[in-house]
């Protein structure tokens, strides 16, 4: 499988920075890694049990 070069990366940040600007790209990487987060939560099940535990209070 082909991975994109370094320089690569870097051609694609600076087109994603020109296009949402820099003002947007903090808001943007807050709610990836809340999404990341949440995905990880619902592999290990975290999420089913903080339901119950809200349920029972």
């Amino acid at each position: 499988m082909h991975f994109p070069l370094p320089w690569q990366i870097v051609l694609i940040l600076l087109v994603i920075l020109v296009i949402f600007g820099a003002s947007k790209l903090p808001e943007f990487g807050r709610g990836l890694g809340e999404g990341i987060r949440n995905f990880k939560k619902a592999l290990s099940g975290e999420v089913e049990e903080e339901k119950k535990n809200k349920e029972q209070a």
